[in-house]
């Protein structure tokens, strides 16, 4: 099995790769009479210095650290031209404001985010290319593109998360169990009337930070209030990680 993170080139191979874009960037963007192209090459240049995952805000504080001051309106009309004409790629990942990233051609890798601290992690699984690809073949479907993300916990989140936790703080997809409550004995006889034990699995099935808690547990849907679910402390279980 092959498993790596996506290659970081090396500091010579990144200024020979940005020049190359530099200038078919400015070719492109005259011959399609856009205009301000010197300005918008400017922010190119920027956003290429930084060969990471940044929202639009972001890039507007890196120009301004430059020395430059767009307006954040042009700032991000030349995101959505640098994304429409292959330059950079806008993702939209769950619980995350939009962010961009330099496209490489010919190149492909996919994505692991944290949902904690919201570290985003590019990978490049070669057996996982092959498996889509003969999935999509049995179905007779010819594939031309395809995007991967998975969410969880990054490996340092996950070391130092304590190990019991309330069920309001667990993650969507975790699996847990049950293994104690903050409640009085009146809470935990109406944890029995609902179904609800000290060493039931569960697992989380919606969850937005505020609201309530949907479970499953053994098969049945449950929605736990903030409040009860807050109550509730449980162990994530090993496999999650």
């Amino acid at each position: 099995m092959k498993f790596r993170f996506a290659p970081t080139a090396m500091p010579d191979t990144c200024q020979s790769v940005h020049s190359l874009e530099e200038k078919q960037f400015a070719r492109l963007f005259s011959d399609e009479g856009i205009e301000d192209v010197e300005d918008r090459l400017a922010i190119l240049r920027v956003f290429l210095q930084t060969e990471d995952h940044i929202t639009s805000v972001q890039l507007m504080d890196l120009l301004e650290k430059a020395g430059y001051n767009f307006d954040p309106d042009f700032v991000r009309e030349t995101l959505r031209l640098m994304c429409r004409y292959g330059f950079a790629c806008k993702h939209d990942f769950e619980g995350r404001n939009s962010t961009y990233e330099h496209l490489h051609l010919g190149q492909h890798h996919d994505h692991m985010i944290c949902t904690k601290c919201g570290s985003i992690t590019e990978f490049v699984h070669d057996q996982l290319e092959a498996v889509q690809k003969q999935a999509a073949a049995s179905y007779g479907f010819h594939m031309l593109q395809h995007r991967l993300e998975i969410y969880g916990l990054c490996s340092k989140c996950y070391t130092e998360r304590v190990k019991l936790l309330p069920l309001a703080m667990a993650k969507v997809g975790e699996k847990a169990v049950i293994r104690d409550t903050t409640g009085c004995a009146k809470f935990r006889h109406r944890l029995l009337t609902m179904g609800l034990r000290t060493g039931d699995a569960l697992e989380v099935i919606t969850s937005d930070g505020r609201g309530q808690v949907v479970v499953s547990v053994e098969g049945r849907r449950m929605a736990l209030g903030r409040g009860l679910a807050q109550k509730i402390l449980v162990e994530p279980v090993n496999g999650n990680r």
